[in-house]
């Protein structure tokens, strides 16, 4: 018995060290009403129902949309009211940019949950408020979306909390299993070339495989120069460009508008007389990317994501 015993207490370890394992830095803990989880920065973040939410990025807040907070939302970022519907049908305050959030507006609303992305390349790091929010006593989370798994991971912390974890299906899960599906029936055979680049109104700056649309592209086989020339990323070169000569060119331009991209993309690169040299642009395989699905975060529609740009490489 007591052998048996032994063992049995054994294998309940082993099996919670597996678990401890599997859930890493994703822990998720379910108490009455208080929800416990690690947020992408790695703090320790308990929620409980929460009434007033503030998200201080504009994909964030279609995000906790999908999830089914609409309700509860209260304050958001200036363009997310702008440009994005959200299907909100109550006020929402506007608290500034998404790179130079209002504090005080923040606080205005008397939030129990504000959502900030824990992303570093924004003129003002969002990570800073850290100290005004303990200060004020305000209940806040980090999340840091890149790729598609970290929208997954968002939403389903989200759903969560709302409790509504259909939406997670809806949402999240189906749209993971169109995104293989979408990989398996149009990945590309012999790893054609690609550039990626965004334009801004002072330059240029080629994209590497771990970006949101860099990984896309890879995922469905091709292959990114800036792979074999990483320098480009801290210093473009036409020159460099030529001598690589891509057969994919793809761009994505930070205008605020279709029209007002496509003459940054003109006076940016087309201008160049040397653009005309590549195989790319001679073959018509150069494409300005849609803002609204490669600027932004797609979320529920990056299955359609996917899929546009598959249709390119298969065309």
């Amino acid at each position: 018995m007591k052998k048996v015993l032994k063992f049995s207490l054994l294998a309940v370890l082993a099996l919670m060290m597996v678990l401890s394992a599997c859930n890493g830095s994703n822990t998720k803990t379910q108490s009455g009403k208080d929800y416990t989880f690690t947020d992408s920065l790695g703090n320790t973040v308990t929620v409980n129902n929460p009434q007033r939410v503030v998200t201080v990025m504009g994909s964030f807040a279609q995000i906790w949309c999908l999830a089914g907070g609409g309700d509860v939302l209260v304050g958001t970022t200036d363009d997310t009211i702008d440009t994005r519907e959200l299907g909100i049908d109550h006020e929402v305050t506007k608290i500034g940019s998404y790179t130079a959030p209002n504090i005080e507006k923040i606080i205005g609303c008397d939030p129990d949950l504000v959502i900030l992305t824990g992303g570093s390349s924004l003129t003002t790091d969002q990570k800073t408020l850290e100290d005004t929010f303990k200060e004020n006593q305000i209940n806040y989370c980090y999340f840091t979306v890149t790729h598609f798994e970290d929208y997954l991971h968002m939403l389903d912390i989200c759903t969560d909390i709302t409790g509504k974890k259909d939406n997670f299906k809806k949402y999240g899960t189906d749209v993971k299993a169109n995104i293989e599906k979408i990989i398996k029936d149009n990945k590309v055979d012999g790893a054609p070339s690609y550039l990626l680049m965004i334009t801004y109104s002072g330059g240029i700056r080629p994209q590497a495989s771990t970006t949101q649309t860099g990984k896309m592209i890879s995922d469905l086989g091709a292959h990114n120069i800036i792979d074999d020339m990483p320098s480009l990323l801290k210093e473009f070169s036409m020159e460099k460009v030529i001598e690589l000569d891509p057969d994919y060119i793809f761009a994505i331009s930070m205008g605020y508008t279709e029209a007002s991209a496509e003459e940054a993309i003109k006076k940016l690169v087309e201008s160049d007389p040397a653009w005309n040299q590549l195989s790319a642009v001679k073959a018509g395989k150069y494409y300005l990317l849609p803002r609204e699905m490669f600027q932004f975060k797609p979320n529920e529609k990056w299955d359609q994501a996917y899929q546009y740009l598959a249709d390119i490489l298969n065309a």
